[in-house]
């Protein structure tokens, strides 16, 4: 009988941990919970905060506003060629004529001002504006010139 039983396997299932029962067991305190109490366990921990050093974000310069740092520009006030034939033959169009005409509101007249080929050019122009390549081909075709 005595060798039968050394002969059967050892069966020994781990007891389950007891924590939380005092400081003093080991497994006090936070119970093995590790962040319970500290700033992670908060939910409003601001997403740039670094535990209180300067935030990456400062470190850059600014963006918009403040002079020179600008990084958007003003989009250029865009006419399509077809609204130049309101023009007679020969005469000069720049920023004045545009705003006598009505073509750009008055406000828009200190922004800059593109010429697109949006239609077409039946009139003798000289143009004193940034215009598109092709503008500037259909300007030439009738005559007149971009200055």
């Amino acid at each position: 009988m005595e060798g039968i039983l050394s002969l059967l396997p050892k069966i020994k299932t781990r007891e389950k941990k007891r924590v939380g029962r005092g400081l003093g067991s080991g497994r006090g305190a936070k119970s093995g919970r590790g962040t319970t109490r500290h700033q992670k366990a908060r939910e409003s921990i601001p997403l740039h905060f670094e535990g209180g050093q300067g935030r990456v974000v400062k470190k850059y310069p600014l963006l918009r506003g403040k002079g020179r740092n600008k990084s958007v520009q003003a989009v250029p006030f865009i006419l399509s060629i077809s609204s130049l034939n309101v023009f007679k033959d020969g005469d000069v169009v720049d920023r004045e004529a545009l705003v006598k005409k009505g073509l750009i509101p008055h406000l828009e007249a200190r922004y800059r001002v593109k010429i697109l080929s949006r239609g077409q050019l039946e009139k003798k122009l000289s143009v004193k504006l940034p215009v598109s390549q092709s503008v500037k081909k259909m300007i030439e075709d009738k005559g007149g010139k971009v200055l």
